[in-house]
């Protein structure tokens, strides 16, 4: 069956439109037209006008239908540029689709809570778990030369790869004591003490109640994620595909591969998304917080459960025995992720590090990259059902490039920058003098300053290794 007359016209005024630098909304005949839709229908048409009208749509379908930004590595700059379509930079309709809700641990949602605030909802973990839904949507990487482009689509597109829906905590991850299960609640009981279980400290100043837990491995994240169904791999602590859903969906949002730049509420006159998050939770002096509390998380749970849905930052004040003030510092919230970046390390589960000696030591001077997104094969000892998507870098320094690739690996490749150039994070990182495995940690802590943000990785630990400013967030994945 060949295309319809009207069918024909419509792709013309489409070539015609896009060889004229217009969009489909300057043509009012064929407004309300979904390209992709009428992609799906000529793919489903036989004969030669077949062939001729794919070819003719598909290099107008990608620009109608994808959002995205590039940038130069050989460009110190962090700003990006904006491509596809104008509009969906606007109204940004994956980032838009995500939203707070509670998911029980079935992974049913359970009740979407108030875009506006959350804090009129039950969020103690008796109704489900508090999580942020991120929809299913579609990426494309590309490499020419020293440019990278990254496009996000609601659709399928050719060449375009599927990000499952996932739901990742909206907070750092509490653990409930009587069960040992993982969770992401706003709960000040004694049995979501938080930080290392510290009793003595309740009622206090330096009250661990209703805080994150940390002292616990990346062995025991996982395993207590599990708990939260039996027989079941959907829960997981922070996965790594999560933190790199995280971190695209902020940068085209945003524009920037700075995600510490100052936070702005205001639009551009062009009515896009400015600056970042601010500096977040990485302000305070590592000698203060030692001996505050010894390093263990201070920021409670839902602080910015006001913003609801939103993006901003939430002032937190951190007071002495007395009363007194000793810090103010910024929460950070993005689309309802509380503390993105900073407070504490974020364990990432899904990715190894396979770090070879140097050649003097009998290596092959590589730290290779290993990722897995089949959740039944995660594992701390081996590489078994993982991926080599490239190579780490092998000394620290600020992050001048990152992977890319195919899959848009956000693991640092080449440092060499600074906390204002390029990817304006640090990367952590030492070479042992035989062959280990070792987990990533990303983020930073309340002590990193502009060393953090969404790039900052470290991958200098096994992960059995503990400490009391290491935690984790909780995930679930939707598989088909």
């Amino acid at each position: 069956m060949a295309l319809t007359a009207e069918q024909e016209a419509t792709i013309q005024q489409i070539i015609e439109a896009f060889e004229n630098g217009k969009r489909l909304s300057d043509l009012p005949n064929v407004q309300g037209t979904n390209p992709y839709n009428l992609y799906c229908e000529v793919l489903d048409e036989d004969g030669e006008s077949k062939k001729a009208a794919l070819a003719s749509l598909l290099p107008y379908l990608e620009e109608e239908c994808s959002y995205g930004v590039k940038f130069d590595t050989s460009v110190a700059s962090p700003s990006c540029t904006r491509v596809g379509n104008v509009a969906l930079h606007k109204t940004q309709p994956i980032q838009s689709r995500m939203k707070g809700c509670l998911l029980d641990d079935d992974g049913q949602v359970v009740e979407y809570l108030d875009p506006r605030d959350w804090t009129g909802q039950v969020r103690d973990g008796s109704r489900g778990q508090v999580m942020v839904e991120i929809p299913m949507h579609y990426r494309k990487f590309e490499t020419n030369g020293t440019e990278r482009i990254v496009r996000l689509s609601e659709h399928p597109l050719p060449g375009y790869h599927q990000v499952p829906q996932m739901y990742v905590s909206a907070y750092e991850a509490s653990l409930e004591r009587s069960t040992g299960k993982l969770c992401s609640v706003v709960n000040d009981t004694t049995d979501y003490r938080g930080g290392g279980n510290n009793a003595t400290w309740d009622g206090t100043y330096r009250s661990l109640l209703g805080r994150p837990v940390t002292s616990i491995s990346r062995t025991a994240l996982r395993t207590a994620a599990r708990k939260r169904k039996t027989g079941s791999t959907a829960w997981n602590c922070y996965l790594y595909q999560a933190h790199k859903a995280i971190f695209w969906l902020f940068t085209v949002e945003y524009a920037t591969l700075n995600s510490q730049a100052a936070y702005n509420s205001e639009l551009t006159p062009e009515g896009y998304r400015q600056g970042g998050l601010g500096a977040g939770v990485t302000d305070w002096d590592g000698t203060s917080w030692n001996n505050f509390n010894g390093y263990f998380p201070f920021v409670p749970c839902g602080h910015t459960d006001t913003l609801g849905n939103q993006t901003g930052v939430v002032a937190y004040t951190i007071t002495d025995e007395g009363g007194a003030e000793l810090k103010t510092t910024n929460v950070p919230r993005y689309r309802g992720i509380e503390n993105p970046f900073g407070h504490i390390w974020k364990w990432t589960d899904g990715i190894n590090i396979r770090i070879s000696p140097t050649e003097a030591n009998g290596g092959d001077n590589l730290s290779k990259i290993f990722i897995c997104e089949d959740t039944s094969k995660l594992n701390d000892t081996n590489y078994t059902g993982y991926q080599h998507v490239g190579n780490e870098a092998r000394t620290e320094g600020y992050v001048k490039e990152i992977v890319f690739g195919e899959g848009g690996e956000v693991m640092p490749s080449v440092v060499g920058g600074s906390s204002t150039q390029f990817h304006c994070d640090y990367h952590y990182t030492n070479i042992p003098t035989t062959e280990a495995l070792r987990g990533v940690l990303f983020g930073g802590s309340a002590n990193s300053g502009a060393l953090a943000g969404l790039a900052f990785a470290g991958s200098a630990n096994a992960p059995s290794y503990t400490s009391a400013y290491l935690g984790s967030r909780l995930c679930y994945v939707v598989t088909a």
